[in-house]
């Protein structure tokens, strides 16, 4: 408890520094004779996370004067990221933009947001560092990471538990996942089976956590990406993964790609014993379970004979806009720094499941004895803790990360309905060559 209260004091009085700049020496009001400088950030929530960030957005306008910021909710990532290029092109560009984390080079590319770094010195140190890693660009802090997450392994240990395996057996590997899956099917527990939702993010992760590149140049980088790997062996052991479950009918999915929704209903409705999402679904499936059976939380599989890496961080970050006066920039990163300060992440991880980004959010947890009545949380930091930092892990870095999964998720459609591996992701790989070099003729 002493951890804690110390804890929030320092927090309280960082807070207080950062908006010292209302008072005089004295300490008395300054008061302000201009009217506040306007900020605005576009993000993507709606529902409990859009007014938690509204909550965020009050709170900052109440303790001091000199900016007003304004919050909206311009639908998805890709929408919000075009929208701000016009907007931009227009003259009335936003000075706050969440971006997802695939969109990092597209972004960068543009060139129309300037590293939050230089924007004043901050420090990094406390953030976590598989992380901030990710948006790490040309040794630059590039953007404030915000709604962090990464997949793992959700599991019903009832239908685990009926093939004869301990309640607290998770998978470590592929092919403990296809044994335990026949396993349960030879007991009688006929929808024993694994479920995602096709989306090419999970196989991105597998492929890292084996240190595995999507792209050449180590990853994207160390130089701007100009060959498409998509994992190289790597990659096709894990789409050998979704052959091996597709051709002995232990796969189960909706027939759609990208389908979330579709694939944790499947889980919730005990149509599947294995599911991987993300770690920011945690409440979603905790709910959809609740009153119908045990889940347990696991690290990713691994392929066989390979040796855990880690995993990459996926979610969204705030990126600064250029054209703004420097008052403006400024009071945006102070802005940022407070809606993610130690505090609100833990609160945001309370309401979201997304990872809260510092280290000091986690130790507060930890003092309030979260993990212990939470334990489900605790599988996910430890894969995100015990990730390696190497240019696996840190994800890959490329303007066309949107195509690649397109193309890797039309793979994967075909291998599940009977096609080669190796022609299936050849073919990927050549289509997404043929955008890296129109992408690249850009530049």
């Amino acid at each position: 408890m002493k951890k804690f209260v110390i804890a929030l004091l320092m927090l309280s009085l960082s807070v207080t520094a950062v908006f010292a700049q209302g008072s005089n020496e004295s300490g008395s009001s300054v008061i302000q004779e201009n009217a506040p400088i306007e900020i605005s950030f576009w993000h993507i929530f709606g529902d409990a996370r859009g007014q938690w960030i509204e909550d965020r957005v009050e709170e900052f306008n109440s303790m001091q004067d000199e900016y007003h910021v304004t919050q909206e909710n311009k639908g998805s990532y890709r929408d919000t990221l075009q929208a701000s290029l016009l907007a931009y092109r227009q003259g009335s560009a936003p000075t706050l933009v969440h971006v997802a984390e695939a969109g990092s080079q597209a972004a960068y590319d543009s060139g129309i947001f300037m590293p939050i770094s230089d924007i004043g010195s901050f420090d990094t140190s406390d953030y976590i560092e598989p992380v901030l890693n990710y948006y790490t660009i040309n040794n630059k802090v590039n953007s404030i990471p915000f709604n962090s997450s990464s997949p793992v392994l959700y599991i019903n240990t009832d239908m685990l538990v009926k093939a004869g395996y301990d309640k607290n057996w998770t998978p470590k590997t592929f092919s403990d996942v296809i044994t335990s899956l026949e396993k349960a099917q030879a007991a009688g527990v006929t929808d024993a089976k694994y479920t995602d939702a096709i989306h090419a993010w999970f196989f991105e992760e597998l492929v890292a956590e084996q240190g595995g590149y999507i792209y050449n140049n180590g990853n994207g980088r160390d130089a701007r990406a100009t060959e498409a790997l998509l994992g190289g062996e790597a990659g096709l052991n894990v789409a050998k993964f979704y052959k091996d479950l597709s051709d002995n009918n232990l796969l189960a999915w909706t027939g759609k790609v990208e389908d979330w929704g579709g694939s944790d209903n499947i889980f919730t409705n005990e149509k599947a014993m294995y599911h991987i999402t993300s770690t920011g679904d945690i409440n979603v499936i905790s709910a959809g379970a609740e009153g119908k059976f045990n889940l347990n939380v696991g690290m990713l599989p691994i392929a066989d004979n390979s040796k855990r890496n880690g995993t990459v961080i996926g979610g969204g970050s705030i990126w600064l806009t250029k054209g703004h006066s420097q008052e403006e920039m400024e009071g945006a990163r102070d802005f940022i720094l407070y809606m993610t300060n130690t505090e609100n992440m833990v609160s945001w991880h309370k309401l979201s499941g997304y990872y809260p980004v510092r280290k000091s959010s986690v130790e507060l947890l930890d003092n309030e004895g979260w993990f212990d009545t939470n334990s489900l949380q605790t599988v996910a930091f430890k894969q995100l803790l015990d990730t390696v930092p190497n240019k696996a892990t840190a994800g890959a870095l490329g303007g066309t990360v949107y195509d690649h999964r397109t193309y890797i998720e039309e793979a994967l459609v075909k291998i599940i309905n009977g096609q080669s591996v190796d022609v299936a992701m050849d073919e990927a790989i050549k289509l997404t060559n043929a955008k890296i070099k129109e992408y690249n003729s850009n530049f």
